[in-house]
């Protein structure tokens, strides 16, 4: 049974860092697409960074290119979000996702990627920026 655990959000001033985590288990992370989504309150979830962790493929909605960085650990089957000058827009529930797959993930190249491309889901970690 796959099971996805986030972990590391927190309050941040405007302008700092947070680094998210994500413990997959009951697969290897190094084997398919995974993303993380962000979603304030009864908004739609926004994908906000996607990785082909078969090629190491990355992908960020232009809002975070440059500031948020997905990268993975398959020794700790991890996978994480950098996050750094940080601003109020960032305030949300941060989740990630994976999908088991070894045709890739194509789809990850896209400003608005469907939640349905992803399998599973974790609980979420809150983030929250104050100005």
């Amino acid at each position: 049974q796959v099971r996805l655990v986030e972990s590391g959000g927190g309050s941040v001033q405007a302008g700092g860092s947070l680094r998210l985590s994500c413990v997959a288990s009951g697969y290897p992370v190094s084997s398919g697409c995974m993303g993380w989504f962000r979603q304030v309150k009864a908004n739609e979830r926004e994908g906000v960074a996607h990785a082909n962790t078969m090629s190491g493929t990355t992908f960020y909605i232009d809002s975070v290119k440059g500031r948020f960085t997905i990268s993975l650990d398959t020794a700790k089957n991890t996978l994480y979000l950098e996050m750094n000058k940080t601003t109020p827009e960032d305030t949300a529930m941060y989740y990630c996702a994976e999908r088991r797959t070894d045709t890739g993930c194509p789809w990850i190249n896209s400003m608005s990627v469907p939640l349905y491309k992803y399998y599973d889901w974790g609980q979420g970690t809150q983030v929250t920026v104050s100005s």
